[in-house]
């Protein structure tokens, strides 16, 4: 089955999926797709007790969809630049220094916290595995997700810094995420189970540092294109193609092409918006985009909620993925709780504000593409069971229970 195939495929179930949720179920739009797609998943997997044969080629055929080549290389890129692109610099801008606290240095211990805790986890049931893959798993599952968390918070009236908080966070994190992953997975590459803090420490700059000077240079560059002329269709094109050819640089220098397409979008989004672009140009390019990452994300829940048809289960890997719900739970709450107390004057909320803060760092499709792209063996069995597990709970409870908890 080809790529083209493949893909018209998805996108049928995602539009059946999306009207049978908006006609009946009317769920959330990402959180309908996913569970939908859940459901029609366990389905398939079931047939591996009554029709064999059925079950085995329609695993060999996601088997063969390299889906986190797909996201990670291709559908990344996109996602991050459209939500930035529509994200106003200004809220960003007035609750920077808590999302700083939590995108940066929040990922960083929550990677540790979680690494720590998820490896005595693994202990206990005599499945010891090495460290460093304990910080992978950290790394890949402390990203938040905004995409299925910000139309609900819209839609419940919470606080604009709240809003903004969540989504500046996710935002960044996602970068902050990726880099820590792909540097750790460097040393693991390079060194085997062996630790350097210095060879970590030169990754993270490189990745980092590089795709945020990248980000701010392809922005700028990207503003004057947009400020010379006055024709929307170019000016729809010229952002898509900074992003497709920028992204696919980041991958070849080995900088966060993740960050670079952040920072792009708020410059772009931000930097003398209404300068560069007429209101109808503006009005085009922001509805481009936005159909572009609707789609996306459709593709996206559709196509992880299908890992659950390739994943070996046992049940002690099942015993600690939902072990390891309560140990991402604990470490956000660490991660919120932590610098508001060590801080007060930096992380000013009240004690409501931080249960949702708490509450609505969702995980999604990008835990799951990081642990997909590990080299095949237990320890990734064991990730990918306890990151998708946790990636369910956090999509359909806690996705589904932020409104009423953003609503009290």
């Amino acid at each position: 089955m080809n790529t083209y195939t493949i893909l018209s495929f998805i996108i049928g179930i995602s539009a059946t999926f999306a009207y049978i949720n908006q006609r009946y179920i009317k769920m959330p739009f990402v959180i309908g797709l996913f569970f939908l797609s859940t459901l029609l998943s366990l389905m398939i997997l079931s047939t591996k007790f009554w029709a064999i044969d059925y079950f085995t080629n329609i695993k060999s055929i996601i088997s063969s969809i390299d889906i986190s080549k797909y996201i990670l290389e291709y559908m990344l890129g996109y996602l991050l630049f459209a939500g930035s692109l529509h994200t106003e610099w200004k809220d960003i801008k007035s609750q920077l220094k808590p999302i700083s606290i939590f995108a940066v240095w929040g990922v960083m211990l929550s990677t540790l916290i979680t690494g720590v805790m998820f490896y005595g986890l693994t202990y206990l049931f005599g499945l010891q595995i090495d460290f460093i893959y304990c910080l992978l798993f950290g790394a890949l599952i402390s990203p938040t997700d905004p995409i299925a968390v910000l139309g609900i918070l819209t839609k419940a009236n919470v606080p604009k810094k709240i809003e903004a908080t969540i989504v500046g966070e996710s935002l960044f994190n996602d970068g902050v995420g990726v880099v820590i992953f792909i540097a750790l997975l460097e040393v693991l590459s390079s060194n085997g189970t062996h630790f350097e803090f210095s060879k970590f420490g030169l990754l993270l700059f490189q990745e980092g540092f590089g795709g945020i000077v990248f980000g701010l240079l392809a922005g700028y560059i990207l503003h004057k294109l947009l400020s010379s002329l006055d024709h929307y269709e170019t000016k729809t094109l010229l952002t898509l193609a900074f992003v497709m050819i920028g992204y696919s640089l980041c991958l070849k220098l080995h900088i966060s092409g993740a960050l670079a397409m952040v920072v792009m979008g708020l410059f772009v989004g931000n930097y003398q918006h209404d300068k560069a672009m007429s209101d109808t140009t503006i009005d085009y390019v922001d509805k481009f985009w936005e159909l572009l990452d609707v789609v996306l994300n459709a593709i996206l829940f559709v196509a992880i909620s299908f890992v659950i048809v390739v994943i070996d289960f046992k049940a002690s890997y099942l015993l600690i993925g939902i072990s390891a719900i309560f140990i991402v739970l604990l470490s956000r709450i660490i991660v919120v709780y932590l610098p508001k107390f060590a801080f007060p004057k930096l992380i000013d909320f009240s004690a409501k504000e931080t249960k949702l803060i708490v509450w609505g760092g969702l995980r999604g499709g990008l835990s799951l593409a990081l642990v997909l792209s590990l080299s095949d063996g237990e320890p990734k069995n064991i990730l990918l069971i306890a990151t998708y597990v946790c990636v369910v709970f956090s999509i359909l409870v806690q996705g589904l229970t932020i409104e009423k908890l953003a609503m009290r």
